[in-house]
């Protein structure tokens, strides 16, 4: 069979029973890095000295197959350098592959940065919704962050440190500057810090240079009790900053709970035309 094994994200002391016996006893393991698992191996003083395959988000898809056939004859153990494989981390394609060829895939349960900074945040925890790394350019991480804007979930994402400042101030800008934000940096290790504020605030407190693994937490959008005027109004001036009619309705619906096609067709009577251009003077 396929064995997804949680690593741990940061302290060594998270590593369960079950995962030390698997480390143990494994033939062959398929990791993100096998330079991490090597380390890995030393730290927990194991001294089994399993096959090593290499399973990336570069070669993952061409080395499925090998590795399911692989699975079919042996324990295949799956490692990622921290965390559960598969959550924005390599696995994916390989469980895809297993499951159609019929090969059993297992799970030894652990560590996972996105349910410890969630349990950690004070934000709601009881309907979320992982949404990974935000887009690296910014027009595209506004654009995903506008298609959040209706989400009642708490949202829980991924972001490099090198660009949560500007992560941050998108979130201000997109989903409101008073939008609860949690930031969790080094979960589990010793230098872990939890900050809590309004998205603005921790986007001038990571302006001043920010380092580690970062898990970020936005509160769900609250529904907002509105009229049907008061919501054309805020589909309208959606559209006058560049956003689609369809995309605006949508977001408002999402927010007030109005109906999006009341909106979109009120919005739609009102919207001003767009003129056609003047014919040519000398037509040829």
């Amino acid at each position: 069979m396929i064995i997804l094994a949680a690593t741990p994200i940061g302290n060594l002391g998270d590593a369960s029973a079950r995962l030390v016996e698997a480390l143990g006893t494994a033939t062959v393991i398929a990791a993100e890095d096998t330079r991490v698992t090597v380390h890995l191996l030393r730290a927990l003083g194991i001294d089994n000295r399993p096959q090593l395959i290499s399973l990336h988000d570069h070669n993952e898809r061409g080395k499925a197959a090998e590795l399911v056939e692989l699975a079919r004859d042996t324990n295949l153990l799956v490692l990622s350098d921290a965390g559960m494989p598969t959550v924005s981390d390599p696995g994916f394609h390989l469980v895809e592959a297993a499951i159609n060829a019929g090969v059993v895939v297992s799970a030894l349960p652990g560590p996972s940065a996105v349910l410890t900074a969630l349990a950690v945040s004070g934000l709601p925890t009881d309907r979320f919704t992982f949404e990974g790394f935000l887009p690296r350019k910014p027009g595209d991480r506004r654009g995903a962050l506008r298609e959040l804007a209706g989400e009642r979930r708490t949202m829980v994402f991924f972001e490099s440190p090198n660009r949560l400042a500007a992560s941050l101030a998108d979130v201000a800008s997109t989903l409101g500057a008073d939008r609860r934000v949690v930031v969790c940096r080094e979960l589990t290790k010793f230098y872990e810090e939890v900050k809590r504020g309004t998205a603005t605030e921790l986007a001038e407190w990571a302006a001043g240079g920010v380092k580690g693994e970062i898990v970020v937490i936005v509160a769900g959008a609250e529904l907002r009790v509105v009229d049907l005027d008061t919501g054309v109004a805020e589909v309208l001036a959606l559209v006058a900053g560049g956003i689609r009619l369809k995309d605006a309705a949508s977001d408002v619906a999402a927010a007030t709970g109005l109906g999006k096609r009341d909106l979109y067709e009120a919005a739609l009577k009102l919207k001003p035309s767009t003129p056609r251009p003047a014919p040519s003077a000398n037509p040829q």
